[in-house]
Protein backbone atom coordinates (compact mmCIF):
# COMPACT_ATOMS: atom_id res chain seq x y z
CA UNK A 1 0.00 0.00 0.00
CA UNK A 2 1.32 3.58 -1.19
CA UNK A 3 2.31 5.53 1.95
CA UNK A 4 -0.08 8.00 0.73
CA UNK A 5 -2.91 5.31 1.22
CA UNK A 6 -1.23 4.76 5.57
CA UNK A 7 -4.16 5.07 7.84
CA UNK A 8 -3.94 6.24 11.37
CA UNK A 9 -5.56 6.21 14.30
CA UNK A 10 -5.95 10.00 14.51
CA UNK A 11 -7.53 12.07 12.03
CA UNK A 12 -4.74 14.78 12.18
CA UNK A 13 -2.14 12.05 10.84
CA UNK A 14 -4.62 10.14 8.32
CA UNK A 15 -3.05 9.98 4.92
CA UNK A 16 -5.19 9.39 2.03
CA UNK A 17 -5.48 10.32 -1.99
CA UNK A 18 -4.97 14.25 -1.46
CA UNK A 19 -1.12 13.98 -0.40
CA UNK A 20 -0.79 11.56 -3.12
CA UNK A 21 2.96 12.94 -4.51
CA UNK A 22 2.05 11.58 -8.00
CA UNK A 23 -1.46 14.04 -7.99
CA UNK A 24 -0.80 17.19 -10.51
CA UNK A 25 -3.25 20.03 -10.35
CA UNK A 26 -4.59 21.89 -13.90
CA UNK A 27 -3.24 25.08 -12.12
CA UNK A 28 0.49 24.17 -14.34
CA UNK A 29 2.34 26.23 -11.37
CA UNK A 30 0.85 24.58 -9.15
CA UNK A 31 3.27 21.93 -10.01
CA UNK A 32 6.45 23.54 -10.04
CA UNK A 33 8.91 21.65 -7.53
CA UNK A 34 9.96 24.56 -5.82
CA UNK A 35 6.10 26.09 -5.06
CA UNK A 36 5.16 26.52 -1.33
CA UNK A 37 1.22 25.77 -2.74
CA UNK A 38 1.42 22.54 -4.67
CA UNK A 39 -2.29 20.80 -4.54
CA UNK A 40 -0.78 18.73 -1.64
CA UNK A 41 -1.45 22.16 0.38
CA UNK A 42 -3.82 24.06 -0.14
CA UNK A 43 -3.65 26.65 2.54
CA UNK A 44 -6.75 29.00 3.93
CA UNK A 45 -6.14 32.98 3.86
CA UNK A 46 -7.70 36.34 3.53
CA UNK A 47 -7.45 38.78 0.29
CA UNK A 48 -8.44 41.44 -2.30
CA UNK A 49 -7.63 42.66 -5.41
CA UNK A 50 -5.05 44.91 -4.61
CA UNK A 51 -5.93 48.44 -4.55
CA UNK A 52 -9.62 47.75 -4.67
CA UNK A 53 -10.38 48.64 -1.17
CA UNK A 54 -13.29 45.57 -2.02
CA UNK A 55 -14.00 43.25 0.77
CA UNK A 56 -11.83 40.50 2.08
CA UNK A 57 -12.07 37.42 0.56
CA UNK A 58 -11.44 33.79 1.63
CA UNK A 59 -9.05 31.80 -0.66
CA UNK A 60 -6.85 29.04 -1.20
CA UNK A 61 -3.95 29.88 -2.60
CA UNK A 62 -2.48 27.09 -5.22
CA UNK A 63 0.75 27.78 -7.00
CA UNK A 64 0.91 31.10 -7.77
CA UNK A 65 -3.14 32.13 -7.94
CA UNK A 66 -5.54 32.39 -5.31
CA UNK A 67 -8.70 30.60 -5.74
CA UNK A 68 -12.07 32.40 -4.53
CA UNK A 69 -14.26 30.99 -2.45
CA UNK A 70 -16.86 32.82 -3.15
CA UNK A 71 -16.57 32.57 -6.89
CA UNK A 72 -16.21 28.60 -6.74
CA UNK A 73 -19.55 28.61 -4.74
CA UNK A 74 -21.17 30.13 -7.27
CA UNK A 75 -19.73 28.36 -9.98
CA UNK A 76 -21.98 25.16 -8.51
CA UNK A 77 -22.06 21.80 -9.39
CA UNK A 78 -21.07 21.10 -5.71
CA UNK A 79 -22.54 18.38 -3.35
CA UNK A 80 -24.82 20.13 -1.09
CA UNK A 81 -22.69 19.03 1.99
CA UNK A 82 -19.53 20.94 0.02
CA UNK A 83 -22.08 23.78 -0.85
CA UNK A 84 -23.12 24.23 2.63
CA UNK A 85 -19.23 24.31 4.66
CA UNK A 86 -18.26 26.79 1.53
CA UNK A 87 -21.49 28.77 2.62
CA UNK A 88 -19.09 31.26 5.60
CA UNK A 89 -16.14 30.92 3.44
CA UNK A 90 -17.95 32.63 0.40
CA UNK A 91 -19.51 34.96 3.35
CA UNK A 92 -15.49 35.85 4.24
CA UNK A 93 -15.87 33.98 7.43
CA UNK A 94 -12.57 32.32 8.09
CA UNK A 95 -13.27 32.06 11.78
CA UNK A 96 -16.66 30.36 11.51
CA UNK A 97 -15.26 27.38 9.15
CA UNK A 98 -12.26 27.25 11.91
CA UNK A 99 -15.08 26.69 14.52
CA UNK A 100 -16.25 23.29 12.36
CA UNK A 101 -13.45 20.91 13.25
CA UNK A 102 -11.70 18.52 10.92
CA UNK A 103 -14.46 16.57 9.45
CA UNK A 104 -15.42 19.75 7.71
CA UNK A 105 -11.69 20.58 6.96
CA UNK A 106 -10.85 16.92 5.64
CA UNK A 107 -14.34 16.78 3.53
CA UNK A 108 -13.72 20.23 1.51
CA UNK A 109 -10.33 19.57 1.00
CA UNK A 110 -10.91 16.46 -0.65
CA UNK A 111 -13.25 18.32 -2.55
CA UNK A 112 -11.08 20.84 -3.80
CA UNK A 113 -8.48 18.82 -4.56
CA UNK A 114 -10.54 16.67 -6.96
CA UNK A 115 -11.89 20.12 -8.34
CA UNK A 116 -7.97 21.29 -8.73
CA UNK A 117 -6.84 18.22 -10.37
CA UNK A 118 -5.88 17.70 -13.67
CA UNK A 119 -7.71 14.86 -15.31
CA UNK A 120 -7.79 14.22 -19.54
CA UNK A 121 -11.64 13.26 -18.45
CA UNK A 122 -13.59 16.15 -18.76
CA UNK A 123 -16.80 14.16 -17.39
CA UNK A 124 -15.68 13.98 -14.01
CA UNK A 125 -15.66 16.33 -11.07
CA UNK A 126 -12.26 18.27 -12.34
CA UNK A 127 -12.68 18.20 -16.10
CA UNK A 128 -16.03 19.19 -15.88
CA UNK A 129 -15.77 22.09 -13.28
CA UNK A 130 -12.36 23.29 -14.65
CA UNK A 131 -13.36 26.23 -16.94
CA UNK A 132 -15.60 27.85 -14.19
CA UNK A 133 -13.00 27.41 -11.56
CA UNK A 134 -10.05 28.87 -13.65
CA UNK A 135 -12.41 31.98 -13.81
CA UNK A 136 -11.93 31.94 -10.03
CA UNK A 137 -8.85 32.09 -10.12
CA UNK A 138 -6.43 35.55 -9.02
CA UNK A 139 -2.94 35.56 -9.68
CA UNK A 140 -1.04 36.02 -5.78
CA UNK A 141 0.69 39.34 -7.75
CA UNK A 142 -2.55 40.37 -8.17
CA UNK A 143 -3.54 40.46 -4.50
CA UNK A 144 -3.61 42.35 -1.30
CA UNK A 145 -3.23 39.73 1.98
CA UNK A 146 -4.21 40.36 5.49
CA UNK A 147 -4.16 38.68 8.39
CA UNK A 148 -5.58 35.48 7.68
CA UNK A 149 -8.56 35.24 10.50
CA UNK A 150 -10.14 37.34 13.05
CA UNK A 151 -7.37 37.02 16.28
CA UNK A 152 -9.49 37.91 18.88
CA UNK A 153 -6.46 36.51 21.63
CA UNK A 154 -2.72 35.54 21.51
CA UNK A 155 -0.94 33.88 23.56
CA UNK A 156 2.89 33.67 23.12
CA UNK A 157 5.03 30.30 24.28
CA UNK A 158 8.72 29.72 25.51
CA UNK A 159 8.49 26.47 23.82
CA UNK A 160 12.77 26.48 22.29
CA UNK A 161 14.23 25.21 24.36
CA UNK A 162 17.88 25.98 23.20
CA UNK A 163 16.60 29.70 22.71
CA UNK A 164 15.61 29.71 26.45
CA UNK A 165 19.13 27.89 27.19
CA UNK A 166 21.10 30.37 25.13
CA UNK A 167 18.91 33.66 26.15
CA UNK A 168 19.57 32.42 29.77
CA UNK A 169 23.09 32.11 29.78
CA UNK A 170 23.54 35.91 28.48
CA UNK A 171 21.64 36.79 32.45
CA UNK A 172 22.20 34.01 34.19
CA UNK A 173 25.46 32.15 33.52
CA UNK A 174 25.38 29.99 36.76
CA UNK A 175 21.38 28.91 36.53
CA UNK A 176 20.13 29.73 32.27
CA UNK A 177 17.33 26.89 32.47
CA UNK A 178 14.93 27.68 35.30
CA UNK A 179 13.29 24.77 36.84
CA UNK A 180 10.19 25.27 36.22
CA UNK A 181 10.81 25.08 32.12
CA UNK A 182 11.15 21.05 31.93
CA UNK A 183 7.53 20.80 34.11
CA UNK A 184 5.16 23.24 32.57
CA UNK A 185 4.69 25.62 28.83
CA UNK A 186 5.78 28.69 29.97
CA UNK A 187 3.71 31.23 28.18
CA UNK A 188 2.12 34.92 28.42
CA UNK A 189 -0.65 36.57 26.93
CA UNK A 190 0.05 38.85 23.78
CA UNK A 191 -1.85 41.73 22.19
CA UNK A 192 -3.80 40.23 19.22
CA UNK A 193 -4.17 44.30 18.38
CA UNK A 194 -0.91 44.30 16.81
CA UNK A 195 -0.56 41.36 14.78
CA UNK A 196 -0.27 42.49 11.28
CA UNK A 197 0.10 39.94 8.02
CA UNK A 198 3.55 39.92 5.91
CA UNK A 199 4.35 42.99 3.95
CA UNK A 200 3.28 45.00 7.00
CA UNK A 201 6.17 47.49 7.81
CA UNK A 202 7.15 47.59 11.75
CA UNK A 203 7.89 51.00 13.05
CA UNK A 204 10.61 50.81 15.73
CA UNK A 205 9.31 51.21 19.16
CA UNK A 206 9.97 53.79 21.87
CA UNK A 207 10.15 52.71 25.42
CA UNK A 208 11.89 53.08 28.76
CA UNK A 209 15.70 51.45 29.00
CA UNK A 210 18.45 52.06 31.52
CA UNK A 211 21.80 51.80 31.12
CA UNK A 212 24.05 49.33 33.80
CA UNK A 213 25.66 52.34 35.19
CA UNK A 214 23.15 54.91 34.79
CA UNK A 215 21.06 56.25 37.59
CA UNK A 216 17.16 56.32 36.40
CA UNK A 217 16.12 55.02 33.01
CA UNK A 218 15.31 57.12 29.68
CA UNK A 219 12.81 57.23 27.45
CA UNK A 220 13.39 56.41 23.12
CA UNK A 221 13.59 54.40 20.34
CA UNK A 222 14.44 50.63 21.12
CA UNK A 223 18.55 50.37 20.10
CA UNK A 224 18.45 46.38 20.12
CA UNK A 225 15.18 45.53 17.48
CA UNK A 226 14.96 42.06 17.45
CA UNK A 227 13.42 39.08 15.75
CA UNK A 228 12.07 35.76 16.89
CA UNK A 229 11.60 32.64 14.41
CA UNK A 230 7.96 30.98 15.48
CA UNK A 231 5.19 28.96 14.34
CA UNK A 232 1.79 30.43 14.86
CA UNK A 233 -0.90 27.66 15.80
CA UNK A 234 -4.31 28.85 15.34
CA UNK A 235 -7.23 27.33 16.73
CA UNK A 236 -10.21 26.06 15.17
CA UNK A 237 -13.05 24.42 17.11
CA UNK A 238 -13.09 26.13 20.96
CA UNK A 239 -14.31 25.30 24.30
CA UNK A 240 -16.02 26.07 26.90
CA UNK A 241 -15.77 28.52 30.11
CA UNK A 242 -14.29 26.27 32.60
CA UNK A 243 -14.29 23.12 30.11
CA UNK A 244 -10.49 21.90 30.42
CA UNK A 245 -9.32 20.22 26.65
CA UNK A 246 -7.94 16.86 27.43
CA UNK A 247 -4.51 15.96 25.73
CA UNK A 248 -6.45 12.87 24.00
CA UNK A 249 -8.58 15.70 22.45
CA UNK A 250 -6.36 18.59 22.38
CA UNK A 251 -5.37 18.33 18.61
CA UNK A 252 -9.11 18.27 17.69
CA UNK A 253 -8.94 22.33 18.83
CA UNK A 254 -5.86 23.00 15.72
CA UNK A 255 -7.07 24.21 12.80
CA UNK A 256 -3.84 25.11 11.39
CA UNK A 257 -0.06 26.91 11.25
CA UNK A 258 1.76 29.97 9.92
CA UNK A 259 4.77 31.88 10.23
CA UNK A 260 5.30 34.57 13.43
CA UNK A 261 7.66 36.75 13.99
CA UNK A 262 7.32 38.17 17.37
CA UNK A 263 9.73 41.10 17.10
CA UNK A 264 10.88 42.01 20.15
CA UNK A 265 13.44 45.35 21.81
CA UNK A 266 15.73 43.63 23.61
CA UNK A 267 16.87 46.78 25.40
CA UNK A 268 13.15 47.56 26.66
CA UNK A 269 12.58 44.34 27.93
CA UNK A 270 14.91 43.36 30.78
CA UNK A 271 14.29 47.11 32.21
CA UNK A 272 10.09 46.57 31.88
CA UNK A 273 9.65 42.73 32.03
CA UNK A 274 10.03 42.00 36.12
CA UNK A 275 7.77 40.47 37.60
CA UNK A 276 5.11 40.36 35.28
CA UNK A 277 6.65 39.40 32.02
CA UNK A 278 6.66 41.11 28.16
CA UNK A 279 4.77 44.48 27.67
CA UNK A 280 5.86 47.62 25.24
CA UNK A 281 8.89 45.27 24.61
CA UNK A 282 6.56 42.83 22.61
CA UNK A 283 3.05 44.65 22.27
CA UNK A 284 4.46 47.29 19.03
CA UNK A 285 3.76 44.72 16.14
CA UNK A 286 4.04 40.83 15.53
CA UNK A 287 4.08 39.60 11.88
CA UNK A 288 2.35 36.77 10.99
CA UNK A 289 2.30 34.87 7.38
CA UNK A 290 -1.01 35.12 5.94
CA UNK A 291 -1.73 31.47 4.58
CA UNK A 292 -2.74 28.84 7.19
CA UNK A 293 -1.19 25.59 6.41
CA UNK A 294 -3.92 23.33 8.08
CA UNK A 295 -3.10 20.04 9.89
CA UNK A 296 -4.13 17.92 7.25
CA UNK A 297 -2.01 18.98 4.70
CA UNK A 298 0.78 18.51 7.64
CA UNK A 299 0.42 14.76 7.86
CA UNK A 300 2.88 13.70 5.66
CA UNK A 301 5.22 15.11 7.79
CA UNK A 302 4.49 14.50 11.50
CA UNK A 303 7.75 13.39 14.20
CA UNK A 304 7.54 11.21 17.12
CA UNK A 305 7.68 13.58 20.26
CA UNK A 306 10.97 12.09 22.38
CA UNK A 307 12.09 14.20 25.48
CA UNK A 308 16.14 13.44 25.99
CA UNK A 309 17.99 11.35 28.34
CA UNK A 310 17.28 12.52 32.05
CA UNK A 311 14.99 14.86 31.38
CA UNK A 312 11.40 14.25 32.90
CA UNK A 313 8.45 12.86 31.09
CA UNK A 314 5.38 15.27 31.13
CA UNK A 315 2.75 15.17 33.42
CA UNK A 316 -0.43 13.32 32.45
CA UNK A 317 -2.52 16.20 31.78
CA UNK A 318 0.07 16.64 29.14
CA UNK A 319 0.82 13.58 27.96
CA UNK A 320 -1.11 10.99 25.26
CA UNK A 321 0.07 7.85 23.18
CA UNK A 322 -0.69 9.69 20.14
CA UNK A 323 1.49 12.59 21.18
CA UNK A 324 4.29 10.64 21.66
CA UNK A 325 3.79 8.94 18.67
CA UNK A 326 3.36 11.89 16.29
CA UNK A 327 3.05 15.19 18.27
CA UNK A 328 5.63 17.04 16.83
CA UNK A 329 6.23 18.60 13.14
CA UNK A 330 8.95 18.52 10.95
CA UNK A 331 9.16 21.97 9.78
CA UNK A 332 12.38 23.14 8.48
CA UNK A 333 12.15 27.00 9.18
CA UNK A 334 14.88 30.25 8.05
CA UNK A 335 15.17 33.54 8.10
CA UNK A 336 16.44 36.05 5.89
CA UNK A 337 17.95 39.57 6.19
CA UNK A 338 18.32 42.13 3.51
CA UNK A 339 19.32 45.52 4.65
CA UNK A 340 18.30 48.66 2.33
CA UNK A 341 21.86 48.55 0.67
CA UNK A 342 20.92 45.26 -0.46
CA UNK A 343 17.86 46.38 -1.97
CA UNK A 344 19.20 49.21 -3.73
CA UNK A 345 22.07 46.48 -5.81
CA UNK A 346 19.14 44.20 -6.69
CA UNK A 347 20.00 41.28 -3.78
CA UNK A 348 17.41 39.29 -2.19
CA UNK A 349 19.63 39.50 0.92
CA UNK A 350 21.03 36.66 3.08
CA UNK A 351 20.03 33.70 5.09
CA UNK A 352 20.79 33.70 8.75
CA UNK A 353 19.74 30.83 10.09
CA UNK A 354 18.30 27.56 9.41
CA UNK A 355 16.74 25.29 11.74
CA UNK A 356 14.07 22.81 12.23
CA UNK A 357 10.78 22.82 14.62
CA UNK A 358 11.01 19.39 15.25
CA UNK A 359 14.56 19.76 16.81
CA UNK A 360 13.77 23.22 18.96
CA UNK A 361 10.36 22.50 20.85
CA UNK A 362 10.21 21.32 23.83
CA UNK A 363 6.50 20.97 23.98
CA UNK A 364 4.31 20.13 21.26
CA UNK A 365 1.22 22.02 19.89
CA UNK A 366 -1.21 19.81 21.57
CA UNK A 367 0.18 20.24 24.82
CA UNK A 368 0.26 24.10 24.37
CA UNK A 369 -3.69 23.69 23.85
CA UNK A 370 -4.20 21.10 26.71
CA UNK A 371 -2.43 22.91 29.11
CA UNK A 372 -3.79 26.54 28.06
CA UNK A 373 -7.39 25.16 28.84
CA UNK A 374 -6.53 23.56 31.80
CA UNK A 375 -7.32 25.88 34.35
CA UNK A 376 -10.40 26.03 32.33
CA UNK A 377 -9.46 28.68 30.36
CA UNK A 378 -11.77 28.92 26.89
CA UNK A 379 -9.90 29.09 23.85
CA UNK A 380 -12.57 30.23 20.58
CA UNK A 381 -11.86 29.86 16.95
CA UNK A 382 -8.93 32.21 15.46
CA UNK A 383 -6.78 32.07 18.95
CA UNK A 384 -2.98 32.32 18.23
CA UNK A 385 -0.75 30.26 20.19
CA UNK A 386 2.84 31.26 18.77
CA UNK A 387 5.24 28.91 19.83
CA UNK A 388 8.53 30.92 21.14
CA UNK A 389 11.68 31.08 19.28
CA UNK A 390 12.67 27.96 17.15
CA UNK A 391 16.58 27.87 17.83
CA UNK A 392 18.27 24.89 17.11
CA UNK A 393 21.49 23.71 18.62
CA UNK A 394 24.20 24.62 16.60
CA UNK A 395 24.88 28.54 16.22
CA UNK A 396 23.60 28.42 13.05
CA UNK A 397 19.92 27.59 13.83
CA UNK A 398 19.47 30.43 16.00
CA UNK A 399 16.10 32.07 15.68
CA UNK A 400 17.09 35.39 17.11
CA UNK A 401 19.90 37.87 16.65
CA UNK A 402 20.11 38.30 20.08
CA UNK A 403 21.77 34.69 19.67
CA UNK A 404 23.53 35.45 16.51
CA UNK A 405 25.18 38.19 18.01
CA UNK A 406 25.95 36.47 21.25
CA UNK A 407 23.85 39.35 23.08
CA UNK A 408 25.18 42.14 20.77
CA UNK A 409 29.12 41.73 21.53
CA UNK A 410 30.08 39.91 18.11
CA UNK A 411 28.71 41.67 15.05
CA UNK A 412 27.53 39.66 12.17
CA UNK A 413 29.18 40.23 9.14
CA UNK A 414 26.71 40.74 6.00
CA UNK A 415 28.17 40.81 2.31
CA UNK A 416 29.44 44.04 1.01
CA UNK A 417 31.19 45.02 4.27
CA UNK A 418 28.04 45.56 6.63
CA UNK A 419 27.27 44.21 10.10
CA UNK A 420 24.50 44.06 12.37
CA UNK A 421 24.16 42.72 16.27
CA UNK A 422 20.40 44.34 15.96
CA UNK A 423 18.06 45.41 13.03
CA UNK A 424 18.88 48.37 11.75
CA UNK A 425 16.14 50.90 9.92
CA UNK A 426 15.24 49.77 6.72
CA UNK A 427 16.10 46.01 6.99
CA UNK A 428 13.49 43.34 5.95
CA UNK A 429 13.27 40.29 8.04
CA UNK A 430 11.41 37.69 5.98
CA UNK A 431 10.71 34.51 7.88
CA UNK A 432 10.46 31.08 5.43
CA UNK A 433 9.78 27.63 6.00
CA UNK A 434 8.78 24.28 4.34
CA UNK A 435 8.12 20.56 4.79
CA UNK A 436 10.00 18.09 2.50
CA UNK A 437 10.26 14.44 3.14
CA UNK A 438 10.43 11.07 0.28
CA UNK A 439 7.22 9.95 -0.62
CA UNK A 440 5.40 13.47 -0.05
CA UNK A 441 5.20 16.15 -1.84
CA UNK A 442 6.81 19.27 -0.51
CA UNK A 443 5.03 22.36 1.21
CA UNK A 444 5.83 25.29 2.24
CA UNK A 445 4.33 28.58 4.42
CA UNK A 446 4.82 31.26 2.17
CA UNK A 447 6.52 34.49 3.16
CA UNK A 448 6.55 36.29 6.71
CA UNK A 449 8.07 39.81 6.34
CA UNK A 450 8.27 42.92 7.67
CA UNK A 451 10.24 46.30 7.24
CA UNK A 452 11.54 48.48 9.56
CA UNK A 453 10.83 51.99 10.19
CA UNK A 454 12.20 54.60 12.23
CA UNK A 455 10.07 54.95 15.68
CA UNK A 456 7.74 58.02 15.93
CA UNK A 457 8.39 61.40 16.62
CA UNK A 458 9.20 61.51 21.01
CA UNK A 459 5.72 62.99 22.69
Amino acid sequence: MPAWRTETTSTMTTLDSTHDPARRSWVDSANDPATDFPIQNLPFGRFRRAGSGDPWRIGVAIGDRVLDLAQARSAGGWDVDIAALLEPLAAGDLNRFMALGAPARRRLRAALSDALTDSSDASDASGGRRDALASALLAQADAELTVPCTIGDYTDFYTGIHHATAVGKLFRPDNPLLPNYRWVPIGYHGRASSIVASGHPVRRPNGQTKAPDAETPSFGPSRRLDYELELGFLIGPGNALGEPIPMARAEEHLFGVTLFNDWSARDIQPWEYQPLGPFLAKNFASTISPWVVTMEALAPFRAAFVRPDGDPQPLPYLDSAQNRATGALDIRVEAWLQTAAMRAAGSPGVRLSAGNSRDAAYWTAAQLVAHHAAGGCNLQPGDLLGSGTLSGREPSEAGSLLELSDGGKRPIALPGGETRTFLADGDTLTLRAHCERPGARRIGFGACAGTILPAPPLP
